[in-house]
């Protein structure tokens, strides 16, 4: 097998586990300036099989395409950090707001105008849950697709790939181009390599490199540059994008709080038992 052109789908997400009742806007977004942000944690085991296949076939790339504001720049350092060769980051006011339908769409132009042999991305991401955005590429570029990945290699041209099912597991094999969602039982990413972290640690796109310098001049420093795409550069239809181009709408949303209530310890006597048992179905929590 040649070197390979692969491209991994991240997202920049926030951090479910510090979720506040600021955490959605009154349209029904997500605040995401409220909310620590990180690397969705599925879109790393798919970073990590991509890294593999880079390892195993010599002259393969791997390019990290997210979507987002201009902060979302971080995970494509995060993954270069890692062993990327570049990143790529959508980003344009008119992809705010977008719901997997609008932002398949753009992923799909930028996919597109990448031209790549294989796309890998995490089963779903922890902000939504869907699991839609990966399929959803995959039939816009009109490209075969496996899901529930957790191992591939190459035999014969083709990618061979391990799924990981509710009740067992199956290999799978299929040409290229191809798009594959991996699980989060895939091995999980490697770890950042300080050679990396100082090679890339000022790599920056275009907007950020304005805002930290007064006096910037385009290719004036020796950082390595992250490619930024707005909707003209993918050539995308604004109607299609955002808001506009969503049909999905959160109507309303509810923060709910667990707290610990009063704890009973009870033996292993069938007094004890039957005790439970009873109080359980008056309760209708049973039964």
């Amino acid at each position: 097998m040649n070197g390979l052109k692969i491209v991994v789908l991240a997202k920049q997400v926030p951090d479910t586990r510090n979720v506040g009742p600021d955490a959605m806007k009154a349209d029904g977004t997500v605040n995401r300036s409220v909310l620590p942000a990180i690397f969705n944690p599925e879109d790393l085991n798919a970073l990590e099989q991509a890294l593999r296949l880079k390892e195993m076939y010599p002259g393969t790339t791997v390019t990290v395409l997210t979507m987002g504001p201009g902060r979302a720049a971080e995970i494509i350092r995060e993954g270069l950090y890692r062993g990327a060769d570049d990143g790529v980051l959508l980003t344009d006011r008119a992809f705010a707001g977008s719901d997997t339908l609008a932002t398949s769409y753009a992923l799909a132009l930028a996919v597109r105008k990448l031209a790549p042999d294989l796309v890998i991305g995490g089963r779903q991401a922890i902000d939504g849950d869907t699991a839609q955005v990966g399929p959803q590429v995959a039939e816009k570029l009109g490209w075969p697709q496996v899901t529930y990945a957790e191992e591939m290699h190459f035999e014969k041209e083709k990618l061979i790939i391990r799924r990981r099912l509710e009740r067992g597991v199956e290999t799978v094999s299929s040409p290229l181009p191809l798009v594959v969602t991996v699980n989060g039982t895939a091995p999980a990413c490697r770890y950042r390599h300080a050679r990396l972290v100082m090679r890339y640690k000022y790599a920056r796109t275009d907007t950020e490199l304005q805002t930290e310098s007064s006096d910037y001049i385009a290719g004036s420093r020796p950082s390595v540059k992250i490619t930024e795409w707005g909707i003209d550069a993918i050539g995308a239809d604004p109607e299609q994008l955002g808001l506009s181009g969503s049909p999905t709408k959160v109507k309303e949303i509810d923060n709910v709080i667990l707290q610990a209530k009063e704890a009973r310890h009870l033996t292993a006597s069938d007094k004890d038992i039957e005790s439970l048992v009873k109080e359980l179905l008056e309760s209708h929590t049973i039964g």
